[in-house]
């Protein structure tokens, strides 16, 4: 029997969750919420680090979890430099770019850095992050846009999407380097990503600019009238910053980030809410095609994963769109915590090895 034991570790921006498995079995898991009142005292995202890190130790405590059995810390990846997939040791030039945030403050930028000074007190344990938001494999031609100006950047549910493109190749008896899979991860956030060969090589940037509107993001907005709102002298940049991320999609449309709230008013014969709801699961599905010719048509399955493809109507409108391009498999969810620590695991069983950041 199993005994090596993983510890994974999640911070988000008002909660810590953290889990611990025992081989691919989970034996403790739990969504520690944090109130505004406990986080207002700190005035950077960094400065909570005591704060998370001493109350995860007392949970473990109050669980009577035998710490000294834990052989890898696996915290979420946070908001580094553009990386390559992959479970990374954490070392110094890491721990220090989580700190200073390179491309910005975020909880999970914690992540990395609770699992390195856990680990340091036990006797068996390393550290990692595994597979951050900032994922990068893109192809070159993926990352010219229209203007030298700009460039089009790889920021996606990259964690979610390759443990879901692992577990359809698994089911398919092959290796997920072997197959070519379009993964839509339907969320907060919404991210379509085309897959080849084990290589993420283009997808939307899903956290503020490109690909379907969300339950809070506006996605590809056009140009022309969104240059001509920000010189209308009528919005400050952070107005336009909160179109585009926290105060778009389905916030802006119907005034709620909750896309079980719609698709209940959908169901009950809300025109707006049902023609609101098709029309992201149509922008979801014109992103699926547009990454079928990115993969030149050669599509072994299109996975759906997140928490809105639990949404049967919001599902069976995107399979009528692309069933034609291959088999449309559903995730609905998603387990963070699942794949984090499977990365350990992958890690203590030597079936892969882990990256160095530089």
């Amino acid at each position: 029997m199993e005994t090596r034991r993983i510890l994974a570790i999640n911070p988000g921006s008002t909660s810590t969750k953290i889990a611990v498995f025992q081989g691919d079995k989970s034996v403790f898991l739990k969504n520690i919420k944090h109130s505004n009142e406990e986080l207002s005292q700190f005035e950077k995202i960094s400065d909570q680090f005591e704060f998370r890190k001493n109350i995860i130790m007392k949970e473990l405590i109050d669980a009577e979890i035998q710490i000294d059995l834990i052989e890898a810390v696996v915290g979420r990846g946070g908001l580094v430099k553009p990386i390559e997939s992959g479970i990374y040791s954490v070392n110094e030039r890491l721990k220090e770019d989580l700190r200073i945030g390179v491309l910005g403050e975020h909880a999970s930028n914690l992540g990395g850095l609770i699992a390195d000074n856990i680990a340091q007190a036990l006797p068996k344990a390393k550290a990692y992050i595994a597979d951050p938001v900032v994922v990068d494999e893109m192809i070159d031609v993926a990352r010219i846009s229209g203007h030298p100006e700009f460039q089009r950047v790889s920021i996606f549910h990259a964690l979610n999407q390759k443990a879901i493109g692992r577990a359809f190749a698994q089911a398919n008896d092959k290796k997920y380097e072997d197959v070519n899979v379009i993964v839509a991860h339907l969320g907060g956030g919404i991210s379509v990503g085309a897959h080849c060969k084990g290589r993420v090589v283009d997808v939307n940037n899903a956290l503020d600019g490109e690909g379907p509107f969300s339950p809070e993001r506006s996605g590809t907005l056009p140009a022309g009238a969104l240059a001509k709102l920000c010189f209308s002298g009528d919005y400050t940049l952070d107005d336009v910053k909160k179109m585009i991320k926290g105060e778009g999609g389905l916030v802006a449309h119907l005034g709620t980030n909750d896309a079980y709230d719609v698709e209940l008013k959908a169901k009950a014969g809300d025109a707006k809410a049902k023609l609101i709801q098709d029309a992201m699961s149509y922008q979801v599905a014109k992103s699926i095609g547009a990454m079928s010719t990115v993969l030149k048509g050669k599509v072994d399955g299109i996975l759906l994963t997140g928490g809105i493809a639990h949404n049967p109507d919001l599902v069976n409108y995107i399979k009528e769109m692309v069933s034609f391009i291959a088999p449309v498999a559903v995730y609905p969810g998603e387990d963070e915590m699942k794949a984090l620590a499977m990365n350990g695991y992958m890690v203590l069983r030597g079936e892969i090895e882990p990256r160095e950041y530089c």
